[in-house]
């Protein structure tokens, strides 16, 4: 009988590093080796054996958790599909309740690293009903909540947060063997919530746990852009994000990581005026599986702000069509950019609809920035208004999503009207938010696409605009708080 770990069988070393791998996926018995992950990750998918026994469970959770880890993702959801019929196993099993929930979390996982949060939330669920160890249920705890923030709901990810932390405290595992998958949980929450220090402490925690990892700096370096947008610091924002884009650091990154990326750098070239350079950068890039991130939208908001609201229409029009499909997390903001260029269009009714469905959305998993980022602030709230008094039961929701948009918009218009990009010209912001990274002239040149005697004639019209001799001096200019009376 042909065994599922025949596979690893070459030289022993797979067998071998699938075995230790799996026996650290837990906290409290160290952390996977990264060769062993490395290994696992890039080797052939093990097949489905007649029966699932322990030992070929933990081998295909060991490869899973590489895969996800190691962002060996090209088989994408037909892995899953591979050995799994929804949640159950489509062969035959005499597995223990533990090597079961090690399996379920780690598909969870891997469903994660492909932001498909609703495959995630059900294997997670599954995982947690078969845990019977505190390091098999923090596993499965977390592997729930971060599946719950791709979704949107940041009560239920707050909650599923709260319990797996204080597992792992109650346990004093040493705080190198925290999931990371709690850290992205963290992120998501505070996104939506707007809270820029929590995403500070988050980046310092992310550097602190795994000081030597590019893929955990990147994460931390991910947080920090989105810290300074919620603290209006477009400029730096906009650097950052280019830095993450055009470093090497990229290709030590996550999927979702990456594209959430390049979807921030294009969402901060519309809030510094570059509208045509944001379309030509999301110009390229399909939707994942499951949008978890969803391009439509994003080139929807740049559609929007070039007031080509027919064309917005039309590139969300799929995407409206398949809300069973399409993750609620960039749902509502797909629908409230339709919204917008509904009531410019004068289909009063449709856009009150599209955002009635936004704050019934919001009221399901809960209130956050995300949907209204890079919208005009005046149409959002004549909108949101409109819905209330149609629906006096939404006002209380209505309510919260104002006070938080205002809180969001509030610092984006302070930077602009009062920051020290006001007299720049769009190019000459993109350019100053180059120089705020270690980039070279050379370097910005190349990755602009001009000649280096046009940068230098750039920069130098920069420097002249800001009142200062040299890049130094215009960076600090650049990154120094508005003084009061500004």
């Amino acid at each position: 009988m042909t065994s599922a770990l025949d596979a690893f069988d070459v030289g022993g070393d797979l067998r071998a590093a699938a075995a230790r791998t799996a026996a650290r996926l837990s906290p409290g018995d160290g952390l996977p080796h990264p060769r062993d992950l490395a290994l696992l990750a890039e080797c052939e998918p093990l097949s489905p054996p007649p029966v699932w026994n322990d030992a070929a469970a933990d081998a295909l959770s060991a490869q899973l958790t590489a895969r996800a880890r190691q962002d060996a993702l090209t088989l994408g959801s037909a892995l899953i599909d591979r050995f799994f019929d929804d949640v159950r196993l489509t062969r035959p099993a005499s597995l223990s309740a533990g090597a079961r929930s090690l399996l379920y979390s780690s598909v969870a996982e891997y469903a994660c690293s492909l932001a498909l949060a609703d495959v995630a939330a059900r294997f997670a669920d599954e995982a947690m009903l078969f845990a019977d160890t505190p390091g098999l249920t923090y596993r499965a705890v977390a592997t729930a909540a971060f599946a719950a923030g791709l979704d949107g709901d940041v009560e239920q990810t707050q909650r599923l947060l709260s319990r797996a932390d204080g597992i792992f405290r109650a346990q004093g595992w040493p705080a190198t063997e925290r999931l990371l998958v709690t850290f992205f949980a963290h992120i998501t929450v505070a996104s939506a919530r707007a809270d820029a220090p929590t995403l500070d402490r988050i980046a310092a925690d992310l550097r602190a746990t795994q000081p030597d990892d590019a893929f955990w700096d990147f994460t931390a370096g991910m947080a920090e852009v989105i810290a300074r947008l919620f603290r209006g610091d477009v400029t730096g924002a906009l650097a950052g994000s280019a830095h993450l884009l055009h470093s090497s650091g990229i290709h030590s990154s996550w999927l979702g990581c990456r594209l959430h990326v390049v979807c921030m750098h294009a969402d901060l070239l519309v809030a510094s005026g570059q509208l045509e350079e944001a379309l030509a950068l999301l110009a390229p890039w399909q939707s994942p599986e499951g949008h978890g991130v969803c391009f439509p939208t994003h080139r929807a908001t740049v559609l929007l702000h070039l007031r080509r609201d027919r064309e917005l229409i039309a590139e969300t029009d799929l995407c409206a069509a398949d809300e069973a499909g399409h993750n609620p997390r960039t749902f509502g903001p797909l629908l409230a950019r339709r919204a917008l260029a509904f009531e410019r269009l004068g289909a009063h009714r449709r856009a009150q609809r599209c955002m009635e469905a936004v704050v019934l959305l919001t009221a399901r998993i809960g209130v956050s920035a995300v949907p209204f980022l890079s919208l005009p602030p005046d149409e959002v709230r004549s909108l949101l208004d409109a819905v209330a008094a149609e629906r006096p039961s939404s006002r209380p929701v209505v309510d919260q999503i104002l006070a938080l948009l205002d809180l969001t918009v509030a610092s984006v218009i302070d930077t602009f009207d009062n920051s020290a990009t006001a007299d720049l010209t769009p190019t000459e912001r993109a350019l100053a938010s180059a120089l705020q990274t270690p980039s070279s002239l050379a370097d910005i040149a190349r990755e602009r696409g001009v000649s280096l005697n046009t940068v230098r004639s750039q920069v130098r019209s920069i420097y002249v605009k800001l009142g200062v001799n040299g890049r130094a001096e215009a960076v600090r200019r650049l990154t120094a708080a508005p003084s009061p009376e500004r």
